[in-house]
């Protein structure tokens, strides 16, 4: 059923933000050229390895500038790109992972490859016992606040707590915290 509803709102919100796709891209091109997407392997359901998309925040090549986390005042980052990053307008082509059935509309956030050691061999079978989603607990709660181990905690506690009324939950919690309102 979550596969179902997952695919009818991804063509919908597709349809509807179809016009913030062309000018999102466009002024990625403007700005710095092609591509206006930026791929990245990322690990889903049973730790499939996965292409994620996003639209290109950053200026092209930019793992050859530094291969660091981003930071407030990242040099890396376009005029565009911090626009959309602060609205999460980034994220949107990620429905496109929900229509493929890489991704979900809600569930954590899918890891690098990398992020594997993170995690316990236990913990690791639970967090990909569910299928990685656009906006999570930890995206809901603490947005980009959350260091590693809260995220990995609120990861772990989805994938035991999975539920339509914790998936509502996480929209509107999600929703607020896009419109500036917290999370409560």
């Amino acid at each position: 059923m979550k596969r179902l509803v997952d695919m009818m709102l991804s063509l919908a919100a597709l349809a509807v933000l179809s016009p913030v796709f062309v000018a999102t891209a466009a002024a990625i091109a403007l700005e710095s050229g092609r591509p206006v997407l930026f791929r990245q392997a990322r690990l889903g359901l049973r730790g499939r390895e996965f292409p994620m998309f996003k639209f290109r925040s950053m200026v092209k090549d930019a793992e050859s500038i530094g291969p660091w986390h981003t930071t407030t005042g990242d040099p890396r980052i376009t005029r565009v790109g911090r626009l959309i990053r602060r609205t999460s307008i980034d994220e949107l082509p990620q429905l496109l992972n929900v229509l493929t059935g890489d991704m979900s509309l809600i569930g954590p956030r899918p890891d690098v490859p990398a992020q594997r050691a993170l995690y316990s061999d236990v913990d690791w079978a639970l967090r990909c016992s569910v299928r990685p989603g656009i906006t999570g607990l930890a995206q809901a709660l603490l947005r980009s606040d959350a260091t590693p181990q809260q995220r990995l905690a609120l990861d772990l506690r989805y994938a035991r707590e999975h539920s339509l009324w914790l998936d509502m939950k996480i929209i509107a919690w999600t929703l607020a915290r896009l419109a500036g309102k917290g999370s409560n």
